[in-house]
């Protein structure tokens, strides 16, 4: 396993060791020793996976204390646009965002700890999308910061993505208070 680290503290680009002959391939999506010895030092309490047609965007989404998670992501199949942004009021890359495709050939995984806004765009139909969470979802915790903010600078690659109601309605990043 490779881990990367990215220009924002937290995040972290992980290739798994992938082994591949004619009738396949094998890899550890998760194994808590290694994860450990890189830096995710966490404990994971639920796993949730997703189908979601080309143009589909879900985002940005987080958690507020004390039901903030932390999230590693990765494909099954297909392909997503993923970005995190930081919302860490004292981070020093408070309103940055990062953006990785994941797919299911490079089999690249995403570490997005707790403190940031997650979201991803997919970019093939019928993607399966997966993640294991550092703490249980609680409806009443749940917050959004627009997808299409012009102060945060996202280039998604689209203008007219399918959203939910709750995508179309989030907050202005300016106009968002941060609890982390």
């Amino acid at each position: 396993m490779k881990v990367i680290t990215t220009e924002i503290n937290g995040l972290l680009i992980i290739q798994p060791k992938v082994f591949e002959d004619n009738r396949g391939y094998f890899y550890e999506s998760y194994n808590e020793s290694l994860f450990h010895q890189n830096g995710i030092d966490q404990h994971f309490v639920q796993d949730n996976q997703s189908l979601s047609h080309t143009g589909v965007l879900r985002g940005l989404h987080f958690q507020k204390p004390p039901y903030d998670q932390g999230k590693l992501v990765r494909i099954v199949k297909g392909a997503v646009l993923d970005v995190a942004v930081d919302i860490r009021k004292n981070s020093p890359t408070y309103g940055k965002h990062f953006s990785i495709e994941l797919t299911e050939e490079n089999k690249t995984m995403f570490w997005v700890p707790s403190g940031f806004a997650h979201g991803f765009l997919t970019l093939r139909d019928n993607t399966i999308f997966s993640y294991k969470c550092t703490n249980f979802f609680n409806k009443e915790s749940e917050d959004c910061i627009l997808w299409n903010d012009t102060s945060l600078g996202i280039n998604w690659g689209i203008e007219s993505p399918q959203l939910s109601e709750k995508d179309k309605t989030g907050k202005l990043f300016n106009e968002f208070e941060t609890c982390f």
